[in-house]
Parts: C-alpha cells; sequence; structure tokens
C-alpha cells in the first residue's frame, strides 16, 4: 500500500470478507459432521462457544518466513478486534486460536488439522507460500473446511475450500513484463527462491517472452532462506558478457524470501 487511502481500503476489505466468511460459518449447523479415510467421524461445524466464534489463524511465527507472516498476522489481527470493536458476528466476539507453522510444510498440515478437529475453528486464514498452501489443501478438502489464503500466488490451481485473495501472474508478473519488454530490453535473466511459486512463475514469464520475442538468458534458484548469491551474481555477469554485443541484459527479480 503506498498511501493511506490504499491501507483503509485494504483493512475494509479484509474486515468485509472476514466477516462474511465468518457470517455464513456461524449460520451453519454445528452438528455438521464428516468421516475421515480411518472411519472417525469429525465436526465440520462448530467453533460457535457461547458468547464467541472461533476462527484460526496459521502463519509462520518462526522460521525462515517469520519475517513476511508476521505481518499479516498483524493485518489480519487488527481486522479482526475492529470487527469486534463494532459488535461482532451474529452479536458475538470472534476469538482468535494462533498455530505457529514453523516455515515447515508438514507441520502446517499437522496444525491446520488440530485448529479443525481439537479447536473447532469455523475458518482458518493462514499460509504464506504456495508449498505450505500444498500442504494444507488435502486437510481442508477432507475435512470440508474454509481457508483463507491471503497473498498472491502463482496461479493455476481452484479449490472452493480455498479462498484467494492475492493477484495472479496475469494480474501482476505479466504486465511488468509487458512494461519491460516496451521500455526495458528483450533479455532477461529469470532468478527466485527454489519452491513452487518462483519456479511456477517462471515457467509462465518464459512462455510470455517466448510469444512476445524477448529470452531468456539465464535462470537459477536459491533455497529458501539462503542470502549467498555471489555465484549468481556471477552467473549474471557471465550472461551479460555473452549478450553485450547484441543487447542489455534486464533482470527480472522476483525472489521472495
Amino acid at each position: 500500500m503506498t498511501n493511506g487511502f490504499g491501507r483503509r481500503k485494504f483493512l475494509l476489505y479484509s474486515s468485509t470478507g472476514l466477516a462474511t466468511s465468518l457470517l455464513l460459518k456461524a449460520c451453519s449447523a454445528p452438528s455438521d459432521t464428516s468421516t475421515d479415510s480411518n472411519g472417525d467421524t469429525t465436526a465440520t461445524g462448530g467453533g460457535d462457544s457461547g458468547d464467541t466464534i472461533k476462527v484460526g489463524i496459521l502463519h509462520s511465527l518462526s522460521g525462515t518466513m517469520a519475517i513476511s507472516e508476521k505481518s499479516v498476522v498483524d493485518a489480519e489481527m487488527l481486522a479482526i478486534e475492529e470487527i469486534n470493536e463494532a459488535g461482532g458476528v451474529l452479536g458475538k466476539q470472534i476469538e482468535v486460536i494462533q498455530e505457529d507453522g514453523q516455515s515447515d510444510w508438514p507441520t502446517f498440515a499437522e496444525k491446520a488439522k488440530k485448529l479443525i478437529d481439537q479447536d473447532k475453528v469455523v475458518a482458518v486464514f493462514g499460509c504464506w507460500t504456495s508449498a505450505s498452501r500444498k500442504a494444507v489443501r488435502p486437510v481442508f478438502e477432507e475435512k470440508k473446511h474454509m481457508l483463507w489464503y491471503p497473498v498472491q500466488y502463482e496461479g493455476q490451481e481452484c479449490d472452493q475450500n480455498i479462498f484467494y485473495t492475492g493477484a495472479a501472474p496475469n494480474q501482476q508478473i505479466e504486465p511488468a513484463v509487458e512494461w519491460l519488454l516496451e521500455e526495458k530490453g528483450k533479455e532477461f535473466f529469470l532468478v527466485g527462491s527454489d519452491y513452487v511459486f518462483p519456479r511456477t512463475a517462471n515457467t509462465i514469464i518464459k512462455a510470455q517472452l517466448e510469444e512476445k520475442g524477448g529470452k531468456t538468458v539465464g535462470e537459477d534458484y536459491l533455497p529458501l532462506g539462503n542470502t549467498e548469491v555471489t555465484p549468481i551474481i556471477t552467473k549474471i555477469k557471465a550472461a551479460l558478457c555473452f549478450e553485450r554485443g547484441r543487447a542489455l541484459c534486464w533482470i527480472y527479480y522476483q525472489c521472495l524470501s
């Protein structure tokens, strides 16, 4: 967000979306159940306990991704605080159950099961990386529960149990590449962290460059959390030297670590 109006719109939309989700889930019968693969029955409704409605927040509060996800937790908690101050949902206050995904994808899946089965939340707001989202997706599908995913992602996925709130490549990456091709140059060196989103995004970029007459002169990835970029810089310099006789190489850098 670049200005106060943008931040106000973000909080307004977040609060409205959160309240709508809770309203729909809270109106469902608390006794709804589903049977898992082991034959055990688990609650898919619930979360409506006394004077509160329970929601889960599942983000990395520790590990590599904490630096990014803590700010999302702050935004979600602020939205919930504003809803509660305005009277809550159906006259009830929202109660937050918070879990730490620990920047570990299997841990995300375990914590999602806990929030649904033990804490019986009505909805979960969580994940950042596409890898963590894909890890919890089978849980929400099996439990017929709802995940609100709050950030941009690589697209190419649609699920009735996940509400994707962020931009996809056709809204964010492709227009940027289009501008670079028109204003800066035709040669790109693609860099990213080594997980789902950067690799998928770069695949989309390469296809776009091929269609538009651009060229990928190099591509490399860093393990998530790695800060040693010297080898990649060396490769970029080598690519620049190779292409220098024809054109300047422009770098599209979309590493999220």
